[in-house]
């Protein structure tokens, strides 16, 4: 079995953001990059400046890392850092959202895609999707029918 070196250094800032793996064919390095940093688990710095892309209150973002509101507001104040599970979501979203910005051109244009009702997705709004690992696969998968031109 090959063995991966995983550097043990600290991770406060993501040196390679996730989508310059290209996000549709991460390498096994590419993998194991984003695994330590959700392991070492994102900084509140940092998930200010992801948050800063999108229109969410931090009361959504709370719900979609599935935590309270005091509770996201108490890793701002003592500058704490995400959890494994949440960093993991805090990346999944990031790539969704670089994914999502190369398929419709612009952040500017798929952030209203994520906000209106679709009726692909049983006229939900793909941000309603994004509290679950299963609900961005999902919208991933959907942002490839686009790219391809396969609509509901």
């Amino acid at each position: 079995m090959k063995k991966h070196n995983t550097a043990k250094a600290k991770v406060d800032t993501i040196n390679e953001p996730a989508a310059l793996y290209g996000y549709q064919n991460f390498d096994d390095a590419g993998l194991f990059h984003l695994m330590e940093i959700a392991k070492n688990g994102i900084s509140f710095k940092l998930f200010d400046n992801i948050t800063k892309k999108f229109p969410f209150t931090m009361q959504d973002w709370a719900d979609f890392l599935h935590i309270s509101g005091k509770t996201l507001s108490r890793y701002q104040k003592e500058d704490k850092s995400f959890d494994t599970l949440q960093s993991e979501k805090i990346l999944q979203i990031e790539i969704l959202y670089k994914r999502g910005e190369d398929v419709f051109g612009s952040a500017k244009d798929f952030l209203v895609w994520l906000q209106t009702e679709n009726m692909a997705l049983g006229k939900t709004k793909p941000q309603d999707l994004l509290g679950s690992s299963f609900g961005i696969s999902l919208l991933m998968d959907e942002l490839t029918r686009i790219e391809h031109g396969v609509l509901a």
